[in-house]
């Protein structure tokens, strides 16, 4: 039995404060899914492989009918990728992101920007992020920061035949955050960092 996406459900999608995000490891195009508190499924985003632009679209179902957020890279190749996000249900840009080359090296490192390419927040990598370039057992973890303060958590837990992912946006309850450009972070997160780091 199919069930309906709690995205379709919702008359705002991104209105939730904690997701879990899955990839199974085996898949050979990363397919990523992102979960509501109850276990329904969100997000849906199969990634295409072998693209000179990076393109990740991401749908409120597994058929792909119901595109709901296009995240698009700027440039074809680029140290310090910036990408756009598109709400696409609603045809308006919320916001890019934008990867910090140098700082990334060390420490993953992602600017966040508003409409107008203005930061409005950043997310970063935690913990021992240089220990998990030496030794790739050693699971991600990102603090998703605005001038208000730390707004989420993405915690990945390290699992060889799961890439699981721990979402948590309920420390900024004010959402000083646009939960949409919070969900794109994570996603490419989980897609372009988590796919350097394996």
């Amino acid at each position: 039995m199919q069930h309906r996406s709690a995205a379709l459900d919702r008359p705002v999608w991104w209105a939730v404060d904690r997701v879990v995000v899955r990839r199974k490891v085996l898949a050979i195009a990363p397919k990523y899914e992102f979960f509501d508190p109850d276990g329904r499924l969100l997000l849906y985003c199969h990634q295409k492989l072998f693209r000179l632009r990076e393109d990740i679209r991401a749908y409120a179902d597994r058929d792909g009918k119901h595109l709901i957020l296009h995240i698009r890279a700027r440039n074809i190749i680029d140290f310090s990728a910036a990408y756009d996000v598109v709400d696409a249900q609603r045809g308006e840009k919320v916001g890019a992101l934008r990867r910090r080359g140098w700082r990334s090296l060390v420490r993953d490192t992602w600017e966040i920007l508003d409409a107008d390419d203005q930061p409005i927040g950043r997310a970063t990598e935690a913990g021992w992020a240089w220990l998990r370039r030496l030794v790739g057992i050693v699971p991600q973890r990102y603090e998703i920061a605005t001038p208000a303060g730390i707004a989420g958590t993405v915690r990945r837990s390290w699992n060889p035949f799961v890439y699981k992912a721990e979402v948590d946006f309920s420390m900024d309850p004010q959402r000083t955050l646009d939960r949409r450009l919070g969900m794109a972070a994570v996603l490419l997160l989980m897609a372009i960092e988590g796919r350097q780091g394996e």
